[in-house]
């Protein structure tokens, strides 16, 4: 995968273009453009809305520097002011949870980047041999220093370094924020960073630092591995019983890193590959997602699961875009989510090792779960019986929100082409420089028979509908079990109720409880000892003038014994 960094232009300035930055600054530049597209509409009537936009062109600039900058010193700066950005964007949110998201964020990838300087201070050390000049350590560059996995310091430094990509990606440990912030924060801001552009700098700045800064050995790459799949499965079983569907495509959004990392961590190329290929196609179908529950929630005025239903006749195109989106999510062909969830299966058995089964259960698992979540996900929303507040808002959508159909149209567009076409796009000359022209990468999809059955499936299934509304086709009220639904609205079945009992099995019930209670919520745990040393310290310090006395005589008593 060299030929992703190599330099294109300006190797020696504090700026350069390389493949990999500048497919990535595509990709940046087209979510930033469909953001402010989408914003016209769902920001319209918040006040300060001019802040609004100048925080987003300036996090989209700094995404750009942070893309081409070839220094840490450089990257970290800018890296630190898109988090801060990021603080400023979920302020816009309307919750009464906006303040905590807000400071959630901030505090952790604040806290990461703390752990990022003190990568970069370390490998400054090593590769200089712990020397003094700043001019050294301002001008380190990012690539081509190979520092091998052999010694503690080079462990601590990559760790450092990982942990910062894992907190702006939103990968376990550090992934608490993104759910959060998913929930209380403006949709478009959550499409925008979250979902697309935080995805991009974190996957980026990880593949940069394995691939080019450090030599990884197996146990680090196994160290990825694990993280990566425990990322899948911990994110999707949270996401599986959530009521809140934008805080579901959080978790969702958590859990699809996991196949990044994990894809990282095979140190192959096509599992690279694909887990860089997945980083695109994630940030496609997840940003679409984020966007058309945007919808939802602006003409329902709610993301609460029970409160919705029956919004695919009145949202049709909506309700297609989500469809789309949410097959690709799930891995199913012909879409772009299976095309490169197909090469990380690769990645994984090429991988070797004596937990590739392992690796290999938790990504296809982590799928079919995310497609039960999804299956849950599109009956709660768009079918079944609709709600009282359906039906109110059903009554009240008028005209095609345009500022809304034409970043779905692109995305929905993109999650189809991309699956249909990975064989050629973008995998023909960009990812197997190694392989040579002629010759194919192994593990890559070639979807054209799927695509075909599928189209005539959805051709077959249209007939059917056709047929149902005939004239002559009888129609009868919604029932179950014989009885009305009209007379009876509270046996409405919501989507809801799926996947209820997966709470209360054994193993799970415990960790579901765990998981309410914060105790994998790194912010939180913390949080509470920090409160716990704060409780007794102020018993140690209450100034009392005899206390004081009392702890000088016990430290003048531990000082004898140390120094006798």
């Amino acid at each position: 995968m060299s030929y992703l960094m190599d330099v294109l232009r300006n190797p020696d300035g504090y700026f350069a273009v390389t493949p990999l930055s500048c497919t990535c600054a595509v990709f940046a530049t087209m979510f930033f453009v469909l953001t402010m597209i989408y914003s016209f509409k769902h920001m319209k009537g918040v006040k300060g809305l001019w802040k609004y936009y100048t925080y987003l062109v300036l996090t989209y600039v700094a995404t750009l520097g942070v893309l081409f900058s070839t220094t840490f010193m450089v990257l970290m700066v800018l890296w630190g002011f898109i988090g801060f950005m990021l603080y400023l964007l979920i302020g816009f949110g309307r919750g009464d949870g906006t303040p905590d998201a807000a400071g959630k964020a901030l505090a952790i990838i604040g806290g990461t980047d703390v752990l990022l300087l003190l990568g970069i201070v370390l490998i400054w050390s090593i590769r200089y041999d712990g020397g003094t000049g700043l001019e050294g350590l301002f001008r380190l560059p990012i690539g081509n220093l190979g520092i091998k996995l052999n010694s503690t310091g080079a462990v601590i430094a990559y760790l450092c370094l990982a942990s910062a990509a894992f907190a702006k990606a939103g990968a376990m440990p550090f992934h608490t924020w993104l759910p959060e912030t998913a929930r209380n924060a403006p949709v478009p801001v959550t499409a925008f960073l979250p979902a697309s552009l935080d995805k991009i700098l974190g996957i980026y700045f990880l593949a940069k630092v394995t691939l080019e800064v450090f030599v990884m050995n197996q146990a680090m790459n196994t160290v990825l591995m694990a993280l990566g799949s425990i990322t899948i499965m911990a994110a999707v079983m949270m996401a599986l019983v959530q009521h809140d569907f934008k805080k579901l495509l959080g978790y969702h959004a958590v859990s699809q890193v996991g196949y990044m990392v994990l894809g990282i961590g095979t140190g192959n190329p096509v599992g690279i590959a694909g887990a860089l290929f997945h980083m695109f196609n994630n940030t496609i179908y997840k940003t679409g997602l984020f966007m058309a529950g945007g919808e939802v929630e602006r003409v329902t005025g709610t993301s609460d699961l029970s409160k919705l239903g029956g919004l695919a006749k009145k949202m049709p195109l909506v309700f297609a875009a989500f469809l789309v989106c949410s097959l690709s999510i799930s891995g199913v062909p012909p879409f772009n989510g299976f095309a490169s969830k197909w090469m990380l299966y690769h990645g994984i058995l090429e991988s070797g090792g004596r937990l590739w089964a392992v690796w290999l259960v938790a990504a296809m698992l982590g799928s079919a779960l995310t497609l039960a979540s999804f299956m849950k996900l599109v009956h709660a929303i768009f079918l079944g019986q609709p709600s009282e507040l359906s039906e109110k808002a059903m009554r009240k959508i008028g005209k095609i929100n345009f500022s809304t159909m034409i970043p779905l149209a692109v995305l929905s567009f993109l999650c189809i082409v991309l699956g249909i076409l990975a064989w050629k796009i973008p995998f023909d000359d960009y990812f197997r420089p190694e392989i040579g022209p002629g010759f194919a990468m192994p593990g890559i999809w070639h979807s054209g028979i799927v695509a075909v059955v599928m189209i005539l499936g959805f051709l077959a299934g249209y007939l059917v509908y056709m047929a149902g509304t005939l004239k002559n086709a009888r129609e009868v009220a919604p029932f179950v079990g014989g009885e009305t639904l009209e007379d009876h609205p509270d046996m409405r079945v919501s989507g809801v109720e799926f996947y209820r009992t997966i709470k209360n099995l054994g193993f799970l019930k415990s960790m579901y409880s765990l998981a309410e209670k914060q105790f994998f919520d790194l912010y939180e745990v913390l949080q509470k000892t920090a409160r716990a040393f704060g409780i007794i310290l102020s018993f140690m310090h209450n100034g009392v003038l005899s206390r004081y006395f009392l702890w000088f005589l016990a430290g003048l008593v531990v000082l004898c014994v140390v120094l006798v």
